[in-house]
């Protein structure tokens, strides 16, 4: 599970929403490290190995650009995006095959 990094004085006004963005200001307690302020992301925060390189959905997201390369994807774990030199005929096609097969695809 990653952790979730909230911005400076994101309690104090609301308008700043949770959004992270990095401290820069001179005197900031937060861009210093200082005791008891919020934590900051840095290297020894890292994605787990697991979730590297996923889709936010879970699954594994795969370039197709055509019909033998979509029948190829495991529909456990993969989910195919149709390439954009896909035309509008093919696409179509790709995705009727893709709701036959059970496969997730990102790009409608």
């Amino acid at each position: 599970m990653r952790k979730k990094f909230k911005r400076q004085e994101h309690a104090t006004y609301k308008k700043l929403g949770q959004k992270w963005r990095k401290p820069k200001g001179k005197t900031s307690k937060m861009r210093r490290y200082e005791k008891g302020k919020p934590a900051m992301p840095s290297i020894g925060y890292g994605t787990p190995k697991e979730e590297r390189g996923l889709h936010p959905s879970g699954y594994q997201d795969v370039l197709v650009s055509n019909l033998k390369e979509l029948e190829d994807l495991n529909p456990e774990y993969q989910a195919g995006r149709i390439s954009s030199t896909v035309g509008g005929r093919k696409k179509e096609l790709m995705l009727q095959k893709a709701k036959e097969l059970g496969i997730k695809i990102f790009n409608k």
